[in-house]
Parts: structure tokens; sequence; C-alpha cells
């Protein structure tokens, strides 16, 4: 098994969130982040005050799937999620040891 993260624009999730749904993935957490990469963030004026974002508002997106179905979501979270400018985001992949249902004591990928 296999945990993708995926830091995304926040007008990307729920476009990104039906493509999955397309594609038979069943869950996700989302989460709301802030961070920078090369954006290094930007410059805001308010009430005729510049100040500076350093931390850029982002969704972070965990889903697991198998190992089957890894390229398959992985591209179409890339395709989803892609403007073509800079902060559109990355996609971390991570092998997953192992899964636990809470509720039943399901382990491996029956617990996903």
């Amino acid at each position: 098994m296999k945990k993708i993260e995926a830091i995304i624009r926040h007008f990307k999730l729920e476009e990104v969130k039906e493509a999955l749904a397309a594609q038979g993935v069943k869950g996700m957490t989302v989460t709301e982040v802030r961070g920078f990469g090369r954006q290094k963030g930007h410059t805001e004026t308010y009430r005729g005050a510049e100040y500076e974002i350093d931390f850029v508002p982002k969704i972070k997106l965990e889903v697991v799937v198998n190992e089957d179905d890894l390229q398959k979501v992985v591209s179409t979270i890339a395709e989803t999620a892609r403007t073509g400018q800079v902060g559109d985001g990355k996609i971390f992949i991570s092998d997953l040891t192992d899964v636990i249902r809470i509720r039943t004591g399901e382990t491996a990928e029956a617990a996903v």
C-alpha cells in the first residue's frame, strides 16, 4: 500500500475530489495547511499598508491506495490540480507498512 500526500491550491480541491471519485477512490483526508516553496509567499496591501505573506495557504490531500492504483491516482491528481503557474503544489508518495481499522480491527487493504 502507498500513501499519497498532495499539496494543492484551495480552488482545485473540488475538481480533484470529483476526479478521484470517478477513479474509484473511496476516501481521503483533507487538511488546510500553510507553507512556501519556490513561491516564497507574496506581498499584499491592507488599508494602504503593505505586508508580507510568508506562508501561502494550501490544501493537503491524503489518500491511501494499493500498489496497482498508484500511478492512476497520482496522474489524476497531477493533471487535475495543474494550472501551469508557480505554486501548483507537490505530490509525495510513501510506503505504508500497515493500516488498522479501529472499529473492526481489520488490517492491511481490508482496512482501507
